[in-house]
């Protein structure tokens, strides 16, 4: 039998994030295991200052390493909003709220930014990762979960929504972010791959 895959432990209850999450660390052997957990989590205009905080407050409570992911939705013509509010905006007024919004608009860029903080050895490190792209007229597709139908990445003719696991994760935000992190801690357990 092979030794054991380490595990890390990923601070949410969203299953959509969760799946990618385990998707994209699997691939660098490392076992997923979800942990519910009081965070704190404060209103600021910085993603990775929010996700620094919430996992700083989790330093002595929760078993290491672990891992507090925060992303958002930043679009250019609406100056960056919803940005690091997105789950409320998501929540309040959906992709189609958002659509409302952009209509008219011929400026669609935005960008999806990811701000993943790994709890680990008592202290917290912030990586990020981000992935340009645009705004679509209408939502398409069914997977993946939030902004996903109404964000087609640059270079990609579908939505995050109409994207296989593999597909998104292949050029996601979230993917960015968690490769780095994962290469990080990894030469931290001297567990090169």
């Amino acid at each position: 039998m092979g030794a054991e895959k380490p595990v890390i432990y990923v601070v949410s209850e969203n299953p959509g994030k969760l799946r990618e999450i385990r998707f994209v660390l699997g691939k660098f052997g490392f076992e997923v295991e979800p942990l519910r957990a009081r965070k704190l989590e404060i209103q600021s205009d910085d993603l990775e200052e929010v996700a620094r905080v919430a996992a700083e407050s989790l330093l002595g409570r929760a078993p290491e390493p672990f891992v507090v992911e925060d992303s958002g939705l930043f679009i250019a013509s609406l100056r960056g909003f919803p940005g690091p509010y997105s789950s409320y905006v998501y929540r309040t007024i959906g992709c189609e709220g958002v659509l409302k919004l952009m209509r008219g608009v011929e400026d669609r860029r935005a960008k999806f930014v990811c701000a993943a903080a790994l709890g680990f050895n008592g202290s917290v490190s912030v990586f990020r990762g981000e992935v340009e792209g645009a705004i679509s007229e209408e939502p398409r597709g069914r997977g993946g979960f939030g902004f996903d139908p109404i964000f087609v990445p640059l270079g990609h003719a579908k939505t995050f929504a109409e994207m296989t696991l593999e597909e998104k994760c292949a050029v996601s935000h979230r993917s960015k972010a968690l490769e780095t992190l994962a290469v990080y801690l990894l030469e931290r357990l001297n567990l090169h791959r």
